[in-house]
């Protein structure tokens, strides 16, 4: 399982629509509609996106807590 911590340089709006394009790649998903619909909201939504699509591959942490929900 990868671990992206939300405080350091992978919790960037732009690196996480990234690895999104990555991770949508290898499972097989559209990850252009993906990174679409992380863009539709603020930042806290661009996670809550994020973290639907790839939970269970991708822990999400803010590195100021054990996990981040």
């Amino acid at each position: 399982m990868v671990t992206i911590d939300l405080s350091g340089q992978d919790g960037n709006a732009f690196a996480l629509m990234g690895h999104a394009k990555n991770f949508a790649k290898q499972m097989g998903l559209d990850g252009d509609e993906i990174v679409y619909e992380m863009q539709q909201g603020d930042y806290d939504d661009l996670v809550d996106v994020f973290k639907r699509y790839f939970d269970g591959v991708v822990e999400v942490i803010d590195g100021k807590e054990d996990e981040w929900e």
